[in-house]
């Protein structure tokens, strides 16, 4: 029996850079498990719409289908529009919803990567603080994982860590990253808990103008393609219910 195809769900956006960055990490998806179908659907801005992958899927003749929600907290968009349109695709089609990537022990893994790409190293970690600065949500859920984040990764033996949000949410990356510098933290470091550039990761980098390290985003770093292939594999277990089931 074929494995089902996994189908990465990603918001889209007018920058470019963002579906770069997610055909970059779905081709290290690939890299990492050659026999597994891996399709890319957007909801809004970039094509291939989620809709029009999942019609082609069903002509195809394609009948089971994980779709793994490319986000970081279980916000507005796990919640309501990603299952709206899984609702609405072809009745041949067996999807299961994917829990989305955060969090995860790995996720932490690439954030302490990406820093350490930026110039830190391990031997700098008790004398800088670190902002770890999310897109920000009006969900009262995924901010209280975010801060629940920010406290798991201090016990890591950074100086201090503290959450920011560039939108919706406070504190913003800058007033963090001043409340860092009056703790005495020698250093900061700023480290954006997001998937890819845009909009509110510039809004981030502008935030972080007065701090010492400036990481990039997760990206497609290979934690972040494992976190996946994870969530895929959770989504196949038996007794879960299948999307309008």
């Amino acid at each position: 029996m074929s494995a089902p195809v996994l189908l990465v769900i990603a918001h889209g956006s007018r920058d470019p850079r963002h579906a770069a960055t997610v055909h970059a990490l779905v081709r290290r998806v690939r890299s990492l498990r050659p026999g597994l179908r891996v399709e890319t659907g957007f909801l809004d801005f970039n094509i291939p719409s989620v809709q029009g992958v999942l019609e082609s899927l069903a002509a195809e003749g394609v009948r089971d289908v994980v779709a793994l929600p490319l986000l970081l907290t279980r916000a507005f968009h796990a919640k309501a529009d990603i299952p709206a349109v899984l609702r609405d695709a072809p009745p041949r089609l067996r999807i299961r919803q994917a829990e989305v990537l955060g969090p995860s022990p790995l996720l932490l893994g690439a954030l302490e990567r990406r820093l350490y790409e930026a110039g830190l190293t391990p031997a700098d970690k008790s004398s800088t603080g670190v902002v770890l600065a999310s897109a920000g949500s009006t969900d009262p859920e995924a901010i209280a994982v975010i801060a629940a984040i920010a406290r798991e990764w201090r016990h890591t033996r950074w100086c201090a860590v503290r959450p920011a949000f560039a939108s919706a949410s406070l504190p913003r990356t800058e007033d963090a990253v001043r409340e860092l510098r009056a703790l005495g933290c020698a250093r900061v470091a700023v480290a954006p808990y997001v998937l890819a550039p845009g909009f509110l990761p510039d809004r981030i980098a502008r935030g972080a103008a007065e701090a010492d390290v400036l990481a990039d985003v997760l990206g497609a770093a290979p934690e972040v393609a494992r976190v996946l292939l994870e969530r895929y594999e959770a989504a196949r277990l038996p007794g879960l219910t299948a999307v309008g089931a």
